[in-house]
Order: C-alpha cells, then structure tokens, then sequence
C-alpha cells in the first residue's frame, strides 16, 4: 500500500470519526439537541464530557488535513495545484480551530477565541469551495476522474446553499438540524474525493 493510499484512508475515516461524534453526543450529553444545537457546542469550554468530544475532532481534523497532501500527488498530470493547496490551507485552519478555538461556556462566542471559532470555520468553508471549483478545472479532462469532477463543480451551489441557511438559522431553534445538512454534504465530498485517490492510486 503506498503513502498516498495511507493518507486516503486517513480521509476517509475522518469524516465517519466527525459523524460519529455528534450522534454519541447525542446519546450521553444530557439535553443535547441535534435539532436546536450545533456539533461545535460538544467541546465547547465547560461542555459535558468535552476531552473526549475534543479528541474526536482534533482527531478528525488532524486526519483531513493528512489526506489534503495526498491531492497533490494523488491526482495524475500537471495541473494547477490551487485546488488541492486551497484544500490544505481548509483543512489546516480545521486543526486550528480544534485545537485552538472552541466556542465559549453553553455554547456561546462571547469571547475573541470564540468569535474566531466561527470566524475561521467560515474561511476554511470558502477555502473548500474554491478548491472544489480549481479541482474541476483541474480533474475534468483525467481519465477516471470526470465524474468526480462534475460532481465537484456541482456541489459548489449546493453548499453554499446550505451554509447560507445555516447563516439564516443561526441561534434559532433549527440551527442544529440545518447545519447538519450543511456538515454532512461536506463529509460526504471529503469522503468520496478520498475514496477517488484511494481507487485511483
């Protein structure tokens, strides 16, 4: 198994290891809400349980940004690397906000480490659509990987769709619901664009 498959596994299990973490939260945090509140509130400061909750997204972030390396020698030819640079500039300020910025008390951004949380997560968003738009540029003349390009290019309207819900939302009482639709659309591209370096290394 190469290098590049290694860190394609690593893609792939990060977003299963995200998913994972909102829906146990759901089970053990008491009154947690997957309708009324965001999967940032499990490791926010004085969150139930948090260094666990905390470990399983660090984890997840820490395995994204692994996989992001492998887009750039992942994907045969000598195309632009905008796309996969913007994709590991996204994934690094994931590890950041992980490690460096969590929300404030109950959830809040009262503080400037929680305003960031917010504040980076939206950049690393427009990172990834960027990269998504460069990607196809990039991915749709390959040989075995047009499909994944097309799908690429359209899953731009698509999450920016979403993420301006999640915008529209924000604080109300279906904040937790749409902004899991917005988070699953994104694991499910992380994950299937690792499957892709994966079948195609």
């Amino acid at each position: 198994m190469s290098l590049i498959q290694v860190a394609a596994i690593c893609g792939m299990l990060s977003p299963i290891i995200y998913t994972l973490a909102w829906i146990l939260g759901g089970i053990i945090v008491p009154e947690y809400s997957h309708i009324k509140k965001d999967v940032s509130s499990l490791f926010a400061v004085g969150a139930h349980k948090r260094p666990l909750f905390a470990s399983f997204f660090i984890t997840n972030s820490a395995l994204s940004f692994i996989f992001s390396f492998s887009l750039i020698w992942g994907i045969e030819g000598d195309g632009s690397l905008v796309g996969p640079i913007l994709f590991i500039i996204s994934t690094f300020l994931g590890v950041l906000v992980a490690v460096f910025f969590p929300l404030d008390e109950g959830g809040e951004m009262k503080t400037l480490r929680g305003k960031l949380h917010l504040i980076v997560i939206v950049i690393s968003g427009i990172l990834v659509l960027a990269s998504m738009i460069f990607l196809w540029v990039r991915m749709k003349t390959l040989s075995g990987w047009i499909g994944f390009a097309w799908f690429s290019l359209a899953s731009v309207p698509v999450i920016f769709v979403l993420m301006a819900l999640s915008g529209i939302f924000g604080g109300g009482p279906y904040m937790g619901l749409v902004e899991r639709f917005m988070v699953s659309y994104f694991q499910m591209y992380y994950f299937v664009i690792s499957l892709m370096i994966f079948l195609n290394n």
